[in-house]
């Protein structure tokens, strides 16, 4: 299967692990919750999945690569533990709690959260010493006397032996423990989580064109050749700095995180020609409606790989603002359930200046420890992380601007308040419109220069795969995709009766 597959699969059984009955016990008891593992090449998003997973659902993470850890840090370090049973005394060796067993509790503490993963990577890697414990361990969730808490699920991944010469075998015994998810490397799968992710367009556009290129393991005479979608996910990241200090990405650059010669000089090749076309083409002025008549015609023109190329850029570009224009969204609509809860407050009575101030930052307050909650139990994305962060420094404004006008009365507070809360509004709706003039611009662009060919297929494709592109055209509507996107269907389905009319004549 491939990791998006395996994530549903894991998100699936987590939460089947995690049903209660009406007394509020599992259903499936702990020593029953057959941990899962994941077996994939490394690099592939193991890790990355198990993260989202956490997210989605609202529960915690624990996350450890178990080839970090001796049998002392993973059981617990061995001290001396006076008894005494009727008349006699003796000592015996007891052991202190695993760090692993101990990061659960601490993450409980500090996130308040009960529930959640405990992800070991690397789990057929552990050291020779602590390999018996293991099977104890996947058995009945336990390192050495202490277990794992109720409420948390065990979620392991490792790589196959062929990549990794520290793997040992597990024995059947080990394995009938566990439910085995075998992971491949899927590039349409992975482009999903790029796109979502702004990886370079030049590093998708390479790979529209070369999908062997994406994942690679192979032995040379001078030893191996790889390529991981975690080498181009940091490549990408690099790219986007080196462009931001206007400094040139070569091929030592590159070769830092493509480890295969060949493509290495043919990304850097084709990195070359891609920064040439963004010159070129100009695509802020395709996207203003000001693209002069020879762009169209040098398109029109253009040989399959430039076209792509042209196609890929158009199109990151509009959904950047879009996914921008969505994360706004979810902003505004936070500061306006907090926008709400003040103006209740400031109806129920009349408060003093300092009273209203004293209660924006327990808005602020209760804003900051939910994020840190979040974050310390390892649920917070980085898009959330982003919206709290600029509710907080709207809260932070508006608190500014209470502390330096002269509050006489309740109603001024809010007036205060939702100046400043239709301030964003306005500059949300701004944006807004420029996003529909943008794809506006985009759809005319497409069709005078390639008609209803299949560069209008990928348009209409990547508008309706993409989340933060499907939801704002949703949300306002674009006539150009709706007009071409029932053109296509019509057009498939006349396709499809002709076929069948063929199948009936043979």
């Amino acid at each position: 299967m491939n990791i998006k597959q395996a994530k549903e699969y894991i998100k699936d059984s987590v939460k089947l692990y995690l049903k209660k009955d009406e007394e509020g016990e599992y259903r499936i008891p702990l020593v029953r919750q057959r941990p899962i593992f994941l077996l994939g090449a490394p690099g592939i998003g193991k890790t990355a999945v198990m993260e989202q997973i956490a997210q989605e659902l609202g529960i915690a993470i624990v996350s450890y690569s178990m080839t970090h850890h001796t049998r002392q840090s993973a059981l617990g370090l061995p001290f001396i533990a006076h008894k005494e049973f009727e008349e006699l005394s003796y000592d015996v060796s007891e052991y202190t709690m695993s760090e692993i067993i101990a990061s659960i509790y601490d993450v409980m503490r500090d996130s308040g959260i009960k529930e959640g993963i405990l992800f070991l990577d690397e789990i057929n890697c552990v050291s020779e010493t602590l390999a018996p414990s293991m099977l104890q361990f996947l058995q009945y969730k336990v390192f050495g006397r202490h277990r794992v808490p109720d409420g948390w699920v065990i979620v392991t991944a490792g790589n196959p032996p062929e990549y990794n010469k520290s793997v040992r075998e597990f024995d059947i015994v080990t394995l009938d423990r566990m439910k085995i998810l075998e992971v491949e490397a899927d590039y349409s799968v992975w482009k999903e989580y790029a796109k979502d992710r702004s990886i370079h367009t030049a590093i998708l556009n390479y790979l529209d064109l070369k999908k062997e290129d994406f994942y690679q393991v192979e032995t040379t005479v001078r030893g191996k050749n790889y390529i991981t979608a975690r080498g181009w996910e940091d490549l990408s990241a690099m790219m986007f700095l080196y462009e931001e200090e206007g400094m040139k990405v070569e091929e030592t650059l590159i070769e830092q995180y493509i480890r295969n010669p060949r493509v290495v000089k043919e990304f850097g090749a084709y990195y070359e020609l891609y920064m040439k076309y963004k010159k070129d083409y100009q695509v802020e002025a395709i996207l203003a409606g000001n693209a002069p008549a020879k762009t169209g015609e040098r398109a029109r023109k253009a040989n399959f790989d430039e076209r792509l190329s042209l196609m890929g850029m158009l199109i990151d570009y509009v959904q950047h603002d879009i996914r921008e224009n969505m994360e706004r969204f979810d902003y505004v609509n936070n500061i306006l359930t907090c926008m709400k809860a003040l103006k209740n407050s400031l109806e129920a009575g009349s408060m003093s200046k300092s009273e209203i101030i004293e209660m924006l930052e327990k808005q602020i307050e209760g804003r900051r420890k939910g994020m840190e909650a979040l974050q310390k139990a390892g649920s917070l994305s980085d898009r959330d992380k982003r919206k709290h962060k600029s509710v907080i420094r709207f809260l932070n404004d508006c608190k500014k601007f209470m502390q330096l006008e002269d509050i006489e009365d309740n109603g001024m507070a809010l007036s205060l308040l939702k100046r400043q809360y239709d301030e964003e509004v306005t500059v949300y709706k701004r944006e807004t419109q420029d996003i529909k003039m943008k794809l506006h611009y985009l759809f005319a662009f497409v069709e005078d220069t390639f008609g209803t060919g299949n560069e209008m297929l990928v348009l209409l494709t990547e508008c309706t795969v993409n989340k933060d592109s499907a939801k704002f055209i949703s949300m306002y509507g674009c006539d150009e995709y709706k007009r071409h996107n029932e053109e296509m269907m019509v057009s498939e389905r006349a396709d499809s009766i002709m076929d069948q009319i063929v199948e009936l004549e043979l």
